[in-house]
């Protein structure tokens, strides 16, 4: 059977303690992983890139503001797929933040993996073309995903001396 592979837009996040866990798993699925458009927040992106071969556009760290910029791409309907590895044992400062970015993907219907568990069985659905349902809403909702790569050239091509993260435009200017 062949399956034909629909380009998704997947994004990753993960709470420090979740970091390592996280690149395990990218590094395990990057040829996966290759062939879609991937977002991070910061750190998670910026490690992700550091031990993998994959291209991920990165935006600011979750407490500051990432997680809401990521929670902006599955309002506009521009996220297929959230993989957000939290830390359930540790208080985040940024706890109401993580909360709107998982609201938001359940108004939205944007699938979300929060553990290991949950990711692998998204990405052997993402594998097996499951995501073709996305395909149609895609084709539905203007994308300013192509803009949006214009706007900020990946993570993965420049050079971060500073360690600056970028952020999204304002919607006006999109």
């Amino acid at each position: 059977m062949n399956i034909e592979v629909i380009e998704v837009n997947v994004a990753f996040v993960a709470h420090d303690h979740k970091k390592e866990e996280m690149i395990e798993f990218t590094i395990a699925y990057q040829a996966l992983f290759k062939p879609h458009s991937l977002f991070a927040t910061g750190t998670t992106g910026r490690l992700i890139m550091e031990n993998t071969d994959l291209d991920i556009m990165t935006f600011k760290s979750g407490p500051m503001g990432g997680d809401q910029q990521i929670g902006a791409m599955v309002s506009q309907n521009e996220l297929d797929l959230l993989v957000f590895f939290r830390d359930p044992l540790v208080a985040q400062p940024h706890e109401p933040d993580i909360t709107a970015l998982l609201r938001l993907c359940d108004v939205y219907g944007i699938p979300v993996a929060t553990n290991m568990a949950t990711a692998e069985l998204l990405v052997h659905a993402l594998e097996r073309g499951d995501f073709h349902w996305r395909d149609v809403i895609h084709q539905r909702r203007p994308s300013n995903i192509a803009q949006l790569k214009r706007s900020f050239p990946s993570a993965a091509k420049e050079e971060s001396a500073a360690g600056q993260d970028r952020g999204l435009p304002r919607a006006d200017s999109i």
